[in-house]
């Protein structure tokens, strides 16, 4: 047997009369305080998230290394089956400072953050995880609160004060929305309108980065924040005048139906010319999660490390809060890692009948 020594892989050969086998043991893991935390990109919430985690973990011993593209849909799925971190592909919308390669040699993924609909949807398979598996290993460690609002506007130049007009008036508007977006869908059919007929008009709906300057109307759904998919709302409320539109009694009521998706308003000043509460669709949590075979003591320090160091939420770039009414509450079925569970019993925030921290917002 010989041995080869990366900087951060262990390899070890074996030779038999069939071959070489090799058996690659990775120097991360919970079990030697390196645990590979599932982010995104710096300028993303989980990749935010996976930074507080990161210095807050580092008091109580832990080198936590982060996965910069353990992202998107796909995230729960590398944390359920404690995957490997995918190869590094550029990320076309962010620089490579901003969504780096990550360090070589991380081993398997060992927890993260995602919002909390993907948990909850990759939990029971639904969603767009319908086609696989429910992944019923999952579990919350702590529900940290960031809002997200749903938001209707028109460039002023255009006239448009009610989305009604479009059909009325035959107009071949541009939208910035994303296509195939459930809200979006149901939005445009309570008008009488689809992507097909507004393209059929001349106009057309899509979120591409170039359609950012050239649009009518935008319908978009973010957290504030600077993830490439987001801060498009910073961008065109500065960019340009904005009529922004309430959405009728009925609309609002369909889509609060969903999932994870309540009723809220837009608050005063939230983008530039928002000048009264706009009644609107809201969403809350980004979770950090992990598996049920993770060591009790781990999640224990994970839940430990985020409440006695809830100041490294102030201090990233997006609008990130610690609740002590719900940081232990799931948004659904999946279960309170019982790590967590002790802490959070031990600090009085939940009791032992809470016992699967599920509870609705």
């Amino acid at each position: 047997m010989r041995r080869l020594l990366s900087f951060t892989v262990l390899a070890l050969v074996t030779i038999s009369l069939t071959g070489a086998k090799y058996v690659v043991v990775y120097e991360t893991g919970i079990a030697v305080q390196r645990p590979v935390f599932g982010g995104a990109c710096r300028l993303c919430p989980w990749g935010a998230m996976g930074q507080v985690v990161q210095n807050a973990m580092k008091f109580y011993g832990y080198d936590v290394k982060i996965c910069h593209n353990c992202n998107a849909a796909a995230a729960p799925r590398i944390v359920s089956g404690a995957e490997l971190p995918p190869a590094y592909k550029k990320d076309p919308a962010v620089s490579v400072a901003m969504a780096p390669p990550n360090d070589p040699g991380l081993g398997p993924v060992d927890f993260g953050a995602t919002a909390e609909q993907f948990m909850c949807e990759a939990y029971d398979g639904t969603g767009p995880y319908a086609n696989g598996k429910p992944m019923k290993n999952l579990r919350m460690i702590a529900n940290i609160q960031s809002p997200w609002w749903l938001i209707v506007a028109a460039r002023a130049e255009t006239g448009i004060t009610d989305l009604s007009q479009i059909k009325e008036k035959k107009w071949p508007v541009r939208i910035y929305a994303a296509r195939g977006d459930r809200m979006v869908q149901e939005i445009l059919a309570y008008y009488g309108l689809s992507v097909d007929s507004i393209a059929a008009a001349g106009g057309y709906v899509g979120n591409s980065f170039a359609d950012r300057n050239n649009f009518d109307v935008i319908i978009q759904g973010g957290a504030l924040s600077s993830a490439p998919e987001w801060n498009v709302l910073y961008e065109v409320s500065q960019k340009f005048d904005l009529n922004y539109l309430g959405l009728p009694e009925p609309v609002l009521a369909k889509l609060a139906q969903q999932p994870l998706v309540y009723r809220g308003y837009i608050p005063y000043g939230l983008l530039r010319g928002v000048e009264r509460e706009i009644p609107t669709i809201v969403r809350n949590g980004t979770v950090i999660y992990t598996r049920a075979d993770v060591p009790d003591r781990f999640a224990y320090d994970v839940a430990r490390a985020m409440d006695e160091h809830q100041d490294e939420l102030q201090w990233t770039n997006q609008n990130f809060s610690y609740n002590v009414h719900t940081v232990w509450k799931s948004p659904c079925d999946v279960p309170l890692h019982p790590g967590a569970a002790k802490y959070y019993q031990e600090t009085g925030y939940m009791h032992a009948s809470d016992s699967r921290g599920a509870a609705s917002f």
